[in-house]
């Protein structure tokens, strides 16, 4: 098993087909660089997602992760460019990110970017007393 940077996302087929049940993963730890002055940006990002027939495997999550540790990236195009390969391999239901970046220059910025599969429906929300 390599033990470096790969923009490769491995995936694994669903165990439950048909089901709508959420998968939650976060990642403390993720770091871009600025493309204005090429200091380290740190984030913690919160993905979630409901599979449809592939889920993404997390070593390979892990080391797509860490090749953005060399790339410049305004907060918004990574955060949209991580949703986007994702959704490309693994097509769920629904995915969101959410990235909180450090703060930078004072200011804290989130950027929270969706996908929906055209033909899904989120199922209806449970509250128990």
């Amino acid at each position: 098993m390599t033990t470096k940077p790969s923009k490769t996302l491995d995936t694994f087929p669903n165990p439950q087909v048909g089901r709508n049940y959420t998968i939650r993963i976060d990642v403390p730890e993720f770091t871009c660089l600025c493309p204005k002055t090429g200091q380290p940006d740190f984030a913690t990002l919160q993905i979630e997602y409901v599979p449809a027939r592939l889920c993404v495997e997390l070593k390979a999550l892990k080391l797509y992760m860490w090749a953005f540790r060399e790339q410049g990236a305004f907060h918004e195009a990574v955060t949209n460019e991580i949703l986007d390969d994702i959704v490309a391999a693994i097509e769920p239901n629904f995915m969101r990110i959410r990235a909180e970046f450090n703060v930078r220059g004072g200011i804290y910025t989130t950027v929270v970017v969706e996908h929906r599969d055209v033909g899904w429906q989120a199922p209806e929300l449970v509250t128990l007393p």
